[in-house]
This record gives structure tokens, sequence and C-alpha cells, in this order.
């Protein structure tokens, strides 16, 4: 693995000087490193700042619609070699175990976000991003038609800054965004648990696994393992004594399907990982004049398994964008309405689908009658699937 370049390490008090840079991107995951990648491959100065030292394993269901592949390989990531599942089935169970199977129209694969975001930050250094990990953005200013970014340790400034730093943030929190001001409701105060594990479970199939308040999915990802990762509310794990173990026990395992996982996969070392305040209330794509990309723009409900490929197809959005300005061919404010209304145009109707759904599968009562109702009629469950995804982009 590369060596990377620390703040630490690098021992300067701003990493480009008095230089500055055309575009600062502020989080290391799937929207920050394409988008880093794709202006970096036009000929732009790009700084990516990350929080975290990379790879680090993330809450993430690790399958990705193969609307993405396309665009992958143009960003210089050789999948084919990587020999990854595809995964073309899914399988839909109620919380008393009733079931459907369905063809994926599209279809989709299966990888880790370990092994996703190092593989792209290994392309992304070789295009020339400056990345620096373990170092930590305090809040973004901008003044006088500049943003400057604001470190423990050193301030530098940019042309264009993008916010691309996922479900929930410190800026976040210090902007007051709309989402964190909202009292608990049926969209927010989710917790998402993810472990690698191994089993026999078909190489093709995505299964997904309803229980009280939440559901769980498993699919392969790449060499022999599988990712088994769940949302659920905050509240479910509050009544079980904020046990992870005592969750499953009482309320998973009411699914057998999840029992049989639970009970035979062998869990690899290193997990769970966790993660707690999730929120599927709407978000501005545009705060504060930072263009906000992935789940800091918007996220869907993990059970349309649909978000790393929005996170993709949104950083491609916001390069055209961004490129037009800094080539002066539009302007900022331009940059800025364009992006928004790109997005919308592209997302926002499978955000409210995804809404919609979340908010019936969170309901124990109404997911059993919905898998009894739609089991016989397999074109619903395939409209909704496409309502919910997009095109190769």
């Amino acid at each position: 693995m590369d060596t990377p370049i620390t703040n630490k390490e690098s021992g300067l008090g701003s990493p480009l000087g008095e230089q500055g840079a055309d575009v600062t991107v502020i989080g290391g995951g799937l929207a920050g490193l394409s988008l880093s990648i794709q202006l970096s491959k036009a000929g732009y100065n790009v700084i990516l700042f990350e929080k975290e030292k990379c790879p680090f394993h993330k809450v993430c269901g690790e399958y990705i619609s193969l609307e993405s592949w396309g665009f992958i390989k143009r960003l210089g990531l050789d999948l084919e070699e990587l020999n990854l599942p595809v995964i073309k089935k899914l399988i839909v169970s109620s919380p008393n175990g009733k079931c459907i199977e369905q063809e994926l129209p599209l279809g989709g694969f299966g990888i880790s976000r370990y092994t996703l975001d190092y593989e792209l930050s290994k392309i992304a250094k070789h295009t020339g991003v400056k990345i620096y990990e373990e170092t930590k953005v305090n809040d973004i200013v901008f003044k006088d038609d500049r943003f400057n970014i604001l470190m423990s340790a050193f301030t530098i400034q940019s042309k264009v800054a993008a916010g691309t730093f996922g479900k929930r943030s410190n800026l976040d929190v210090k902007w007051s965004r709309d989402f964190i001001r909202k009292k608990n409701n049926k969209l927010n105060n989710y917790i998402g648990i993810k472990y690698h594990v191994e089993t026999n479970f078909p190489v093709d199939t995505i299964a997904l696994h309803n229980f009280k308040d939440g559901y769980c999915g498993i699919s392969k990802i790449e060499d022999d393992k599988y990712c088994l990762c769940y949302l659920t509310t905050a509240q479910n794990l509050k009544a079980n004594n904020n046990s992870i173990t005592e969750m499953e026990r009482n309320i998973l395992h009411k699914n057998p399907f999840l029992k049989q996982i639970f009970s035979s996969v062998e869990f690899l070392p290193s997990f769970p990982v966790t993660i707690s305040q999730i929120s599927f209330d709407k978000k501005l794509q545009v705060e504060n004049n930072v263009l906000m990309i992935g789940d800091a723009a918007g996220m869907i409900t993990p059970l349309c398994g649909n978000g790393m490929s929005m996170a993709l197809h949104g950083s491609k959005i916001a390069f055209t964008c961004i490129d037009d300005f800094l080539q002066k061919k539009i302007s900022r404010k331009q940059m800025e309405e364009q992006y928004a209304k790109e997005w919308k145009q592209q997302f926002a109707g499978r955000l409210r689908m995804g809404r919609t759904i979340q908010r019936l599968f969170g309901k124990e009562m109404l997911t059993n009658l919905f898998i009894s109702f739609v089991k016989p009629f397999p074109s619903i469950i395939r409209t909704l699937i496409r309502s919910t995804h997009g095109k190769p982009f």
C-alpha cells in the first residue's frame, strides 16, 4: 500500500503554501474520490481532505448497480481484473418468514468499500490529486469569491469547494443544516451495523430480510467474503440495553431467515462496524456555496440498494458544472443552480420513492401484508426497483 501523506508528516504550515487549489474536496469516499479523479484528469489542481486514515471499513451494503460499471472503468479501475461477483437475483422476506424472489432488471456487483476506496485513492494519487489523510476540516468560509478551508493547524484557499463528507459530519452540525435541526421522526435516528462474514450463500443473489423496524441485507463481495449489513431504529437498540447482540437475538432472529444466517455464518475479525444518527430527511444540494455530493446531498434508503451509484453519478454531474465554471463558461451562481437542478432531475424521484418504501418496510404488519400481496405480481417489484435506479451513465 502506498504510504499516505498526512498533515503531521508534511510539516507544512499549509499543504499548498500560497498557491491554493482550484478545487478542494472534503471527504475521501466514493463521491470525493471520483470527483477528484475527473477534475485532476481535466488538468485542475485538486486537494482532498479526509479526517480518517485510509482505507477503512464503512457501514455500507457494498452492492453497486451495474449502471455505474462503465463510469468506474472510465475513472481507471479495471473491474474485470478484480473478479467481482455479478448479482442478478433478489430475495425479499417479511418478518414472519414469507419471501419473494425476483430477477433484477439491470443487476449489480459486490465490492467492499475498503477495496473500492483504496483502489480509487491510488488512481487519484496517480492522476495528481493531493490527498491529506487524518486532517479534519473545521469550517469552510466563502468570502470575496474564494473559499477558506479551515483546519486546526492551517487554512487554505480554493476557487471551488465540494462537500463529500457522507451521511453526517461536524460541518453539518456547525452549519446547523436543516436535517440536523429536525426532531426525531420516521426518517431519521437510524443506526447501521455491518459485518463481513464467510458463508455458502448464492454468489449471484442479494437478500433483504425484514424485521421489526428494520431490514438486513446479505450479498457477496470480493474474495470469499460476504457483506451482512442492517439498518434499524435507535429505539430498537435502546430497548435491548444498548446491546447489539441482545438486539439481534431478540428482534432480528424473529425472522427465520435471519436466525439461520446469524447462527451459521463465520464472522470475520474487526467487525461489526457501526454508525448512528442516520437521516433520510431532505437535504440541500448547495450549502454556503459548497456543492454537496453523495450522501451529503441526499441519502436514499439502503433497502433500494443504489446509494453508491448515486454518489458516483452525482460526482459526474458536479464535475461538468465545476468544469464549466472554471473555464469561465458560466458564473458561480449558474454553476450552483445548474448542479442543484440536474441533481434533482436525476435523483429527486428516486429519493421520494425510497422514503415511501422506508415508511412501508418500517412497519412489521405492513411488511408482512405487502410481501403476501405482491408475491403473485412480480411486475410490482420490478417497477419499484426501476423507480429507484437509473440508466448507465
